[in-house]
């Protein structure tokens, strides 16, 4: 099965548009969590061979699932609601039942990216360095780092 083609700015403008629609009727800690992992997003954008830009933004998105739900639930007032305020509240709802076809998308993304199985590794764990690079606290050496290159023989020059 083949999956649509949905681009990561897609994603961040239908959410950018629910979530400040649902800012109407809930400000403060939800307005703070979801335009902070907007932001994420809008890094994930701006680096689009980075793991850790698409990673952070897919945690981002798996979180505000739990924090909105605990956030609608909490300061949803039906009875007092106008209908701007109930407008306010279908969209931070429509939100948050779009998010978990987001982190789907955004899933293929990061394995797209080169992000390994989250089962395997474990999500928080440390990113994969994927360069030529070598750290200092390595404890193995180059195979080739003591080998004499061709064309030079084993004398010391003379003084």
């Amino acid at each position: 099965m083949e999956l649509p083609a949905v681009n990561l700015k897609a994603i961040l403008l239908i959410h950018w548009v629910l979530t400040t629609w649902g800012c109407i009727n809930f400000s403060g800690a939800y307005a703070w969590a979801n335009f902070t992992i907007l932001a994420l997003g809008v890094w994930a954008v701006a680096q689009p061979d980075s793991v850790d830009a698409i990673s952070m933004f897919l945690g981002g998105l798996l979180t505000t699932i739990f924090l909105d739900i605990v956030h609608i639930s909490i300061f949803y007032q039906l009875a007092t609601l106008t209908d701007v305020g109930r407008f306010g509240a279908g969209m931070a709802i429509l939100s948050l039942l779009l998010k978990p076809f987001s982190c789907y998308f955004v899933y293929h993304m990061y394995r797209e990216r080169g992000g390994e199985l989250l089962i395997h590794t474990g999500f928080l764990g440390p990113s994969q360095d994927r360069s030529a690079y070598q750290t200092i606290d390595s404890p193995e050496a180059p195979e080739d780092a003591f080998a004499i290159p061709e064309g030079r023989g084993q004398a010391t020059p003379g003084y």
